[in-house]
């Protein structure tokens, strides 16, 4: 076997030189890429900031955020008199900034809100307080919902002031509380609307509940860029089973847990009728084009108002598209017995409704007692869900969106969208502020986090919506 010969010494070393000069080259490129601006970097240290002030119900406190957001909107110019720290609550602090413009136009609104949902230490991978960046993500309770859009607002309107941006309408900013939390009295967006609405008037406004899609995980391109202008109903139930309860060693057949698990694993299995309105076939007709096969003949077919069981049934094996079309009930807490040698003496459960926004609330409420199929169940609403009118894509808002989308986004296409989720547009629409989910803000339905463990946005996607919004704010309030 002939062994290959060594390269003289000074090839060798020529070798090792274009390898030195190679790796040196991408090190550089590498932290070229990590490189920020000075903007960025000012909207880098907002973000974190607010992420790791914990703003959980429980533990937390949007008042100590809300101050933190004041303070730095002080550092960029703004006055004391133009933000006020409101907290009709403790520790349910919320922030409210008026920009004086010239009065040419009606105010614009920024609604984002500053609370989170609860997140367990011993879940998460990392502290869900602490802004984790590693392998091309910001990861944190908060990174999207929705401490991204509050710090960018936050950063966008710094930035503003300190290029000496002079607004032709007012701008106003709330950062609330509790909007996690649903209808409660201190939800910060409704507290405000409810008590000092004066202060959050507005022509149009702009909040969570939008954002874009990609397919194929970090790196991917965006797909399609949605704007909420209508939103599902939010109501919870609380569900309770009693009995006497007795001895563990002496079972009966009345255990709560079984009745109780019984009843939820039929409202598992249930699905709600089918049901279509102007956005939903708006949404699906226009998202085709992503889908291929048999998905994207359904989902033209439901765009052109086809309700047929095979088409419907085949999408609703995707969540989102579930969503969608239909009313959903989940069951979301249970909690059953209180001591391991004894039988249960009753059984509780929550069930999470999003219903449609053109379905009967009561109608709901009725086939969810006939779904349970329990009558010894107790049903008691936690809170009624609130209506609201779905906004409408004026030019004022699409021509912007659109722009702004094809400048950044080339042939991505906008699509207003119905969100599942509740957000707190509900409370601006119905005091006559036409609201609009929209952020630039990218991610992969497959790998959306918010509300789970390890919730996070890759951190391109986090710039580029920042900048979005930069440019969104600025023409809006021009």
């Amino acid at each position: 076997m002939r062994f290959p010969s060594r390269p003289s010494i000074p090839s060798r070393l020529s070798s090792l030189t274009r390898l030195a000069v190679l790796s040196a080259l991408a090190v550089s490129a590498a932290a070229s890429a990590q490189q920020l601006t000075p903007e960025q970097q000012r909207f880098h240290d907002i973000y974190k900031e607010l992420v790791e002030i914990n703003t959980t119900h429980s533990a937390g406190s949007t008042t100590v955020a809300a101050q933190a957001m004041q303070a730095e909107l002080v550092k960029a110019g703004f006055k004391q008199d133009d933000i006020q720290i409101i907290e009709p609550f403790p520790r349910k602090g919320n922030l409210v900034l008026r920009w004086k413009g010239d009065g040419s136009k009606e105010p614009l609104l920024l609604i984002a809100h500053i609370d989170v949902v609860e997140a367990k230490r011993e879940d998460w991978k990392t502290d869900p307080f602490k802004l984790k960046e590693d392998d091309g993500y910001f990861t944190a309770r908060g990174s999207i919902d929705d401490k991204a859009m509050a710090s960018a607002f936050v950063s966008i309107l710094s930035q503003l002031k300190r290029e000496g941006f002079a607004p032709k309408r007012d701008v106003i900013l709330a950062l609330t509380a509790d909007e996690e939390r649903g209808d409660v009295e201190s939800n910060g967006a409704w507290w405000l609307f409810k008590n000092k609405p004066e202060l959050l008037k507005a022509a149009l406004g702009i909040n969570e509940g939008g954002g874009g899609e990609l397919y194929g995980g970090k790196g991917s391109k965006p797909k399609l860029h949605r704007v909420q202008v209508a939103e599902k109903l939010y109501t919870s139930y609380q569900l309770e089973l009693r009995d006497v309860g007795g001895h563990s060693s002496l079972p009966t057949p009345n255990n709560p847990i079984y009745a109780m698990a019984g009843a939820l694993a039929r409202l598992g299995a249930y699905r709600f009728p089918v049901k279509l309105a102007d956005v939903n076939k708006t949404y699906f007709a226009r998202s085709a084009q992503f889908a291929s096969g048999q998905q994207a003949e359904d989902m033209r077919a439901v765009g052109n108002g086809s309700m047929d069981q095979a088409v419907t049934d085949r999408l609703s094996t995707v969540p989102l598209y579930n969503a969608q079309l239909r009313t959903t009930c989940t069951a979301t807490m249970f909690n059953g017995g209180h001591a391991e040698n004894a039988l249960p003496q009753s059984a509780k459960a929550t069930v999470n409704c999003r219903m449609l926004p053109f379905d009967d609330p009561a109608e709901v409420e009725r086939q969810l007692k006939q779904v349970l199929g329990n009558d010894k169940i107790a049903l008691h609403q936690i809170a009624p869900p609130t209506r609201s009118p779905v906004s409408p894509m004026t030019p004022e808002i699409s021509s912007v969106v659109e722009g702004l989308t094809q400048e950044m986004w080339p042939g991505v296409p906008v699509i207003p969208f119905m969100s599942t989720g509740a957000t707190d547009s509900r409370f601006a629409r119905n005091a006559g502020v036409p609201m609009y989910g929209v952020s630039g803000l990218f991610t992969d339905p497959a790998d959306l986090r918010t509300h789970g463990l390890d919730e996070r946005i890759e951190i391109p996607r986090l710039y580029e919506g920042r900048e979005f919004m930069y440019r969104l704010v600025k023409r809006l309030a021009s």
